[in-house]
């Protein structure tokens, strides 16, 4: 595992966004990004897996690709596996698990596949095997073609580790920065959201103005690999500084709920985050809803969507005052609206465009509508 090693870097995003995880890392100056089914490749050494971990909002986990070859039959595959350099990776004092999937391939087992890189690593390294050990090695299999991969995120990076207060069906911050981007946010507007939950769209938007890394706070898997080199770790995470001066940002974002208990966890998560000065969040109903002092920007909320039989038709209410609300006082602003349903989207009377395909959410099939800026 040299750090100057050249690998492929597999970015995994949720289905249908591949797209919009493409656009990021092209931004963040990432080399050769390539959109594939489930996500998006890149090519770098191990600091760019670092960096990707650390700096990339949408990516749901970063794979790095270690080894491919053919592999006909178990036996094949024992052998191969064994002539990896496994030392290069990981360490023979950190527990790994391993994860396989066989698809379209004469090994079809993947059971009996994730055994033979098991026995690979404990006799070749002399690595410990653990059904939670932090350290994942996941093998794929397809057309008889033997991939694998080391998970270097861990946890999902959605864990930033500062929302400790959820509400119910909270948006992952890796899909909540996903769509912001999609809405054509980036970090040079204010941000309200109406219905605001924990605050996961307002404290995405802020930080992504305040300049500030999604990683910053937490740990990584790949701090347990070989190789890693903890100085050049720190000097990494730490050439981002703290963000801009919040100073210098001169608008804010802004979230409301009816829900006391949401506005409170809002707030503590806000604060968590470092960014609870650039926010503002306050109880209200979405008729009490007045745009803040200066430009528009975006609007964007995750409404309840009614999921269980009868549920959405004391719904449309809610969707039918969100859109009238909109309509008469946010003049000039932009409109983004996460809904599993096509007809509460259209309850609104907003000019919604056509939506995003569907992406699953927490086993919810959701889209995300948008407008133009409104009339």
């Amino acid at each position: 595992m040299e750090p100057d090693g050249d690998i492929e870097i597999f970015l995994v995003a949720s289905p249908g966004l591949e797209s919009v995880l493409c656009e990021e890392a092209l931004a963040r100056g990432f080399r050769d990004p390539t959109v594939i089914k489930g996500g998006v490749t890149i090519r770098g050494g191990w600091p760019e897996v670092w960096r990707a971990n650390l700096e990339l909002r949408g990516a749901s986990r970063i794979l790095a690709r270690v080894a491919e070859f053919r592999a006909f039959h178990l036996a094949q595959l024992d052998k191969r596996a064994r002539k990896v350099d496994w030392g290069a990776i990981l360490r023979p004092d950190v527990p790994v698990r391993v994860e396989a999937a066989c698809k379209g391939s004469r090994i079809y087992h993947a059971g009996a596949a994730a055994q033979r890189i098991e026995t690979a690593i404990r006799e070749e390294l002399g690595a410990p095997i653990s059904d939670d050990a932090e350290v994942q090695v996941k093998v794929r299999i397809d057309d008889d073609l033997c991939t694998i991969s080391v998970d270097t995120s861990g946890e999902s990076l959605h864990k930033r580790n500062h929302k400790e207060a959820v509400n119910k069906a909270p948006i992952r911050e890796t899909l909540a920065s996903l769509f912001l981007r999609r809405c054509g946010y980036d970090g040079g507007e204010p941000v309200v959201d109406p219905m605001c939950g924990s605050g996961t769209f307002v404290i995405e938007a802020a930080e992504i103005a305040a300049g500030l890394n999604p990683g910053r706070s937490r740990r990584f898997a790949f701090e347990l690999l070989a190789g890693f080199d903890e100085a050049a770790w720190a000097a990494m995470r730490g050439a981002g500084g703290e963000g801009v001066d919040p100073a210098q940002i001169t608008f804010r974002f802004y979230g409301s709920d009816r829900d006391a208990g949401a506005i409170a966890m809002s707030r503590a998560n806000a604060e968590r985050a470092g960014i609870a000065g650039l926010t503002e969040f306050r109880q209200h109903s979405i008729s009490d809803l007045v745009p803040p002092d200066g430009p528009p920007g975006l609007v964007i909320c995750n409404p309840p969507y009614g999921n269980r039989v009868g549920d959405k038709n004391s719904l449309y209410p809610l969707y039918g005052a969100f859109g009238r609300t909109l309509l008469s006082r946010f003049a000039g602003w932009r409109v983004g609206m996460v809904t599993s349903e096509r007809g509460l989207a259209a309850a609104t009377g907003l000019p919604f465009a056509p939506p995003t395909a569907p992406i699953s959410h927490g086993g919810v099939r959701i889209m995300l509508f948008t407008t133009e800026a409104l009339a």
